[in-house]
């Protein structure tokens, strides 16, 4: 299946009349195969709204989105969608939870064990395998979902700040882990990001979006070789530029917070 995300006049306006909130407006993209891109901006810039648009989570108000050719309507296989709250069954083991896109598929057992084994081990989650999702530490946790997606090998992988919530050491190990998967498996990665740092140690594109409604700000290309090193002078160049673009962006939803009106 052909990886390529071409978005197209994309909005996204939730409710209806004088009522309805403008998430996105015209939102044109594409994401060609291969490729990992970050959305980058401050809350209520829509990031996640077109990450879900993506996912077919989300239908658009107008426009649309194909993957390899193929309008989005729903979700489907060519689409892995990993979030920042890991969404893994509490009653699964880890082997269970890695398994059960392919248990739904209907995929045998033997295979399916076969996969797990394999994608555990080079997650480092083999002797896990028989643990629960309480015993695993935040980043374990995310090495879990994100495995469950990779056994089911889509071309394309969406994630909504998975790091987010984990410590600073661990957000980075999971970070280099994220780009070894990503050399090795060749997949098309959309990733949502409050972190300046982060989108530019990863991407080698950011879509800088604005505060509501969400449109594309600006197209950034990083084009520092991997590994990067976020003391360079080169990588803190790309950080100052950056950094104007989102902080006039936060500015617009700080003032749109103080001038909100008041709710009984």
């Amino acid at each position: 299946m052909s990886a390529e995300i071409v978005v197209a006049n994309a909005v996204k306006v939730f409710g209806s009349g004088d009522a309805g909130v403008p998430a996105l407006q015209d939102i044109t993209a594409t994401v060609p195969e291969g490729q990992f891109l970050c959305l980058l901006g401050p809350s209520g810039c829509g990031k996640s709204t077109l990450l879900n648009a993506m996912a077919g989570f989300t239908p658009l108000t107008s426009g649309t989105i194909t993957v390899g050719g193929r309008p989005v309507r729903e979700p489907g296989p060519d689409r892995g969608m990993v979030f920042q709250e890991y969404a893994l069954f509490p009653w699964m083991s880890v082997a269970d939870n890695v398994r059960f896109g392919l248990d739904v598929k209907g995929v045998p057992r033997a295979e399916a064990n076969t996969t797990v084994e394999r994608i555990t081990e080079k997650l480092g989650l083999a002797e896990f395998r028989g643990r629960y999702p309480k015993d695993l530490s935040g980043g374990m946790r995310q090495r879990v979902a994100i495995a469950r997606i990779l056994a089911l090998d889509p071309p394309v992988m969406l994630m909504d700040e998975p790091f987010g919530a984990l410590d600073a050491l661990t957000r980075r190990t999971l970070q280099d882990e994220l780009l070894r998967i990503w050399s090795e498996y060749k997949k098309t990665i959309v990733f949502v990001t409050h972190s300046i740092e982060e989108a530019i140690y990863l991407a080698d594109r950011i879509l800088v979006m604005t505060y509501r409604p969400g449109r594309i700000k600006r197209d950034v290309a990083v084009p520092m070789p991997r590994p990067r090193d976020p003391a360079s002078g080169e990588f803190n160049a790309i950080k100052r530029e950056l950094g104007a673009l989102v902080m006039a962006e936060q500015a617009r939803f700080t003032d749109a917070e103080l001038h909100a009106p008041a709710v009984d």
